[in-house]
């Protein structure tokens, strides 16, 4: 039930950060679909592209994981119907916003 609940207020979340950033729309249906496209990304692709990038990564201090969430985020957007983002510079933004919204959310889940 838990998992659910996090997927539930993760679209919450989702459809929050799309209203926030323009150049991404996305449709209620759609942003529970991205949270499931991105779980699963984020679990088989993400390391991957961790260890590929990371003297890039280390050089930059780990600002670099900026880059592959919005590149996560990019492809989510192909694979995901009702989500689109318009381009590169959105999907950096979108990935951005949506980690803090994401940490408010669970800053405020926490407290119960």
């Amino acid at each position: 039930m838990s998992t659910i609940l996090h997927i539930l207020i993760s679209a919450v979340a989702v459809l929050i950060t799309a209203a926030l950033v323009p150049g991404v729309e996305v449709t209620l249906i759609g942003s529970i679909l991205l949270v499931v496209v991105l779980a699963i990304l984020n679990i088989f692709l993400k390391p991957i592209l961790v260890l590929l990038t990371l003297p890039v990564n280390i050089l930059t201090l780990g600002l670099f994981s900026i880059i592959i969430n919005a590149f996560l985020v990019y492809i989510a957007s192909g694979l995901t119907p009702g989500f689109v983002v318009t381009g590169f510079l959105p999907a950096i933004v979108f990935a951005v916003v949506l980690a803090l919204v994401n940490i408010v959310f669970n800053a405020m889940s926490s407290d119960r």
